[in-house]
């Protein structure tokens, strides 16, 4: 795991980007944990029939993989959502791999509070998801030891 970053360490124009291959096992499991079995994503036969032609991930799902990277990856573990929000700008197909990215955009002294620019690319590299996030990220290391 990544160390976190802090209030204090982050800079406004810091960024962090992943990539991650979103398979149809991903969101066969995502269907079933949520009970959205939407036929567009878990329907081959179905969705080819739609304006997609193929079936799509679970918007929410995305949005499901940048609370991953805003909790575990950047700033990292300890961080907590204050808010989310997001639009969907276009699909993304089952079997695509995805670039996650995150933007630090201000600092809120007050509360040492975060917020951040969220995006998702397509495979072809293009946005299929624009967002923000406020959050509180980790804070620094207490009572240990000097190295």
């Amino acid at each position: 795991m990544q160390s976190a970053n802090t209030y204090e360490s982050l800079q406004i124009g810091d960024t962090f980007a992943t990539y991650r291959f979103i398979s149809e096992d991903d969101v066969l499991t995502f269907a079933r944990i949520t009970g959205d079995d939407n036929p567009l994503h878990v329907d081959a036969e179905f969705a080819r029939k739609t304006r997609f032609g193929a079936r799509i991930v679970h918007g929410v799902m995305l949005l499901g993989l940048i609370s991953k990277v805003l909790g575990r990856d950047f700033p990292g573990a300890g961080s907590v959502a204050v808010s989310l929000s997001c639009r969907f700008l276009r699909p993304v197909r089952v079997g695509s791999e995805v670039r996650v990215e995150v933007k630090v955009v201000e600092k809120l002294d007050e509360k040492k509070y975060v917020k951040t620019k969220t995006y998702i690319y397509t495979d072809a590299n293009k946005m299929a998801l624009a967002g923000e996030a406020t959050l509180i990220p980790p804070v620094g290391r207490r009572n240990q030891p000097e190295d």
